[in-house]
């Protein structure tokens, strides 16, 4: 690419609204990795947590259930076999409050779904930065282009030079602004779907383990048959 074209050339020659676009597009591309990254290091980690939960079950008893679950930092499932331990536990003492009206059953289904949609809310944190960047940074790249052709055919029209490479080479650099916003948009929405993808599959375990916990508390032992293939139970 000549010297004289390309992005110091559109920085040096362009105006406020110019540079403003391009900063915009940098801050966009940086936000969308630092959340992509943070996103899948939170991701990598729930999926190994989802996938060795199953440990919980080998325990003999709910104690050393738990405290296998507690050697993971921040493991979801560790935080939803206390809030079945503490939901049974406080159905047991309060007998005599409002909710006691509610069977032990559903008194579990409640505190465990709430349980899930706490952590499911937590994951799907800063995605929406993903999605808001990867839809809208293609129509502030073709804002820019559109920007940089109007002042070009402005200053092809003040100069009077009409020869292809003064119109050519002004307006081929102003499709950069364009193929910028492309650039931060397709590893956004790539980032977007991958975490998407994985959290349904940490959400799906996290409803199986919610499903067996509430057996657990209920009958004093898991379900093994069909309700191992249940991802919507409570």
């Amino acid at each position: 690419m000549p010297a004289s074209f390309g992005f110091s050339n559109i920085w040096l020659q362009g105006d406020w609204v110019t540079r403003s676009i391009l900063l915009l597009l940098l801050g966009m591309s940086l936000a969308s990795w630092v959340v992509i990254f943070i996103k899948a290091l939170d991701t990598w980690r729930h999926k190994e947590n989802a996938l060795n939960s199953e440990q919980f079950w080998h325990c003999t008893s709910l104690a050393e259930g738990l405290s296998v679950l507690s050697q993971r930092p921040n493991n979801l499932f560790h935080h939803l076999a206390l809030t079945g331990q503490e939901a049974t536990e406080h159905h047991q003492a309060a007998q005599k409050q409002l909710h006691d009206r509610l069977d032990i059953s559903d008194w579990l289904t409640r505190s465990l779904r709430n349980g899930i949609d706490d952590h499911t809310s937590h994951l799907q944190n800063w995605l929406s930065i993903l999605a808001s960047i990867g839809s809208t940074s293609p129509f502030v790249g073709l804002f820019g282009t559109v920007w940089g052709i109007y002042h070009a055919l402005v200053n092809i029209g003040t100069t009077g030079n009409v020869g292809i490479d003064a119109v050519a080479g002004p307006i081929g650099e102003t499709l950069i602004m364009t193929a910028l916003g492309l650039a931060v948009a397709i590893p956004a929405v790539l980032g977007y779907n991958a975490l998407v993808r994985g959290n349904k599959f940490i959400i799906a375990r996290m409803n199986r383990f919610a499903h067996d916990l509430h057996a657990y508390f209920v009958t004093g032992a898991r379900v093994h048959s069909s309700a191992q293939g249940a991802s919507h139970v409570v």
